[in-house]
């Protein structure tokens, strides 16, 4: 609840109200506790609170609930208790203005970005890729920069990662060794993401992180994700989240600290944004982390206990709401008394014995004051929500979605023309290369075996001497077995003879010129 006295009102303790310091909104802050000790109505009652003050707030969906902050509360048994404990008298049941979004673009507005957006870095963390396949995923992001590719979406890396692995020889020198089989490692890598639905985030148009910053009648607008589906999908889930607190970080300027932030970003299950993640990574987060409350961003991380959160991190969450925790194992009671030392003592009471000792509701809290400086910690109670608590129907749902402004922005997928298109383009166009010349190949191949089956010059020669030659020798052989026949030899036969063979050498004379004439005539006309 905001108003102009009490500021950010969350809680109330026996003191009497408690609440975040606008300008020390952005120190960012943590909700831990036990599963049904009351964290997702503590993030509604925070949420709704900073969209009073006119600051919007980005929530990750787990089960369906947080959707009820777009419809009015409604009086009960439970809120007519604690009204006079609040000093409340009438509450104003009011809902929030609401934009549903999800990466499937089932339940919401798509919300999409490309691989290069991504980058290498958390690409390779999406698709858990080791060591040696990170550098080689570096190496295909940066060649596909240098040829001036754009990898927009899951096909556009394939066609680059193939393209990559054909022309490794050529990048060994100035990159290192790009083995086959690390290809073929990330190609099957991308192939699991491919099937868990990550083909429908990866893509344009690309969402844009000012939407997530907007107000609507002085109010700060909900940005509320339906992460149902998305949590089968751990990895991409804390990818996708950290995605955004990556634009948001490098898109918006700084600020320094504000009267109230610009934004809120609530980070349901942090766990899964430090699991399986590697010190490289963590490094960046932290210093996100650290930096980005001079962009006017406030992080606030909702887990089970404090130690689900690195310890570099830990000590930057300023304002804390801790439910109970359950302390059954020494596991337990560590996590239990590393809780109670994050927090600054309440001589009134034993920290540690009170996180074990909380109702549905209760909680220890602890905010900055206007100097940065933690609070003593509070036993207190947190205010019930001004909006429905629990889902709302697919009906209220598709109705908010409708309505909503940028309805039809993200609606529609866009598919450019980008690495997939060019590269087939080059594949095809070489095809058609090879094939031509290939073709052409073949032809020579076959004139070459036509000229070599025709008789040249000489041959055609020998063929009209060899002809002539034979008819000669036949004339003379018939003369000779008529003489035997006769038995006689006159002058007459002779002469004879000798016409016969002077015929045979004129006909032999007229085929070698006419052969040598034709040839001669077509090799002119060629």
């Amino acid at each position: 609840m905001f108003d102009e006295q009490r500021g950010l009102y969350i809680a109330h303790c026996a003191n009497g109200a408690l609440s975040i310091t606008g300008k020390m909104a952005n120190r960012h802050g943590l909700i831990a506790g036990a599963t049904g000790t009351g964290k997702t109505v503590t993030l509604q009652v925070m949420a709704e609170t900073f969209c009073q003050a006119g600051v919007p707030c980005f929530m990750a969906d787990m089960k369906g609930d947080l959707s009820g902050i777009s419809q009015p509360g409604k009086l009960n048994g439970f809120i007519e208790k604690r009204m006079p404990e609040f000093g409340i008298e009438n509450p104003k049941f009011q809902p929030c203005p609401v934009r549903f979004f999800d990466v499937f673009g089932e339940q919401g507005h798509p919300m999409r970005a490309t691989i290069s957006q991504m980058g290498p870095q958390l690409l390779s963390r999406l698709m858990q890729l080791n060591e040696t396949q990170d550098g080689v995923l570096n190496i295909v992001f940066r060649i596909a920069d240098e040829r001036g590719l754009l990898l927009i979406d899951i096909k556009d890396l394939r066609s680059m990662l193939n393209w990559v692995s054909k022309h490794a020889k050529e990048y060994t020198t100035k990159y290192g060794n790009i083995p086959t089989p690390t290809i073929g490692a990330i190609q099957r890598a991308l192939l699991q993401l491919e099937s868990q639905g990550a083909d429908r985030f990866f893509g344009e148009p690309s969402f844009d992180i000012f939407d997530l910053m907007q107000t609507e009648g002085g109010k700060g607008i909900m940005n509320v994700l339906a992460a149902d589906k998305l949590m089968m999908q751990p990895k991409l889930y804390s990818t996708f989240l950290l995605w955004l607190l990556s634009e948001l970080y490098s898109t918006l300027p700084e600020v320094g600290d504000l009267p109230l932030p610009k934004l809120v970003f609530f980070f349901d299950e942090a766990h899964m944004l430090f699991d399986g993640t590697s010190k490289a990574l963590l490094d960046k987060i932290e210093q996100v982390i650290r930096l980005i409350r001079s962009k006017g961003v406030g992080i606030y991380f909702i887990s089970q206990s404090p130690t689900d959160i690195p310890e570099n991190i830990l000590g930057q969450l300023g304002n804390r709401v801790q439910h109970a925790l359950r302390a059954y194992t020494p596991k337990d009671q560590k996590a239990v008394k590393t809780a109670a030392d994050t927090f600054r003592a309440n001589p009134s009471f034993k920290t540690d014995e009170a996180i074990m000792q909380l109702e549905t509701g209760e909680a220890l809290v602890s905010f900055l004051d206007e100097k940065g400086a933690p609070t003593v910690v509070e036993r207190a109670k947190i205010l019930f929500p001004l909006s429905q608590i629990g889902a709302i129907t697919e009906g209220q749902r598709m109705d908010i979605i409708h309505q909503s402004s940028i309805y039809g922005k993200y609606d529609n997928a866009i598919d450019r023309e980008s690495a997939f298109e060019v590269l087939l383009a080059q594949t095809e166009q070489q095809t058609a290369i090879a094939e031509q010349e290939a073709e052409e190949k073949e032809t020579k191949k076959a004139k070459g075996r036509e000229t070599a089956s025709k008789p040249g010059i000489m041959g055609k020669v020998l063929k009209a001497v060899m002809t002539a030659v034979t008819s000669t020798l036949a004339a003379l052989l018939g003369s000779y077995v008529s003489d035997k026949i006769s038995g006689k030899k006159s002058k007459a036969r002779t002469s004879a003879k000798e016409r016969v063979v002077k015929n045979a050498t004129s006909a032999a004379t007229r085929t070698i010129t006419k052969e040598l004439t034709r040839d001669i005539l077509g090799n002119l006309v060629k």
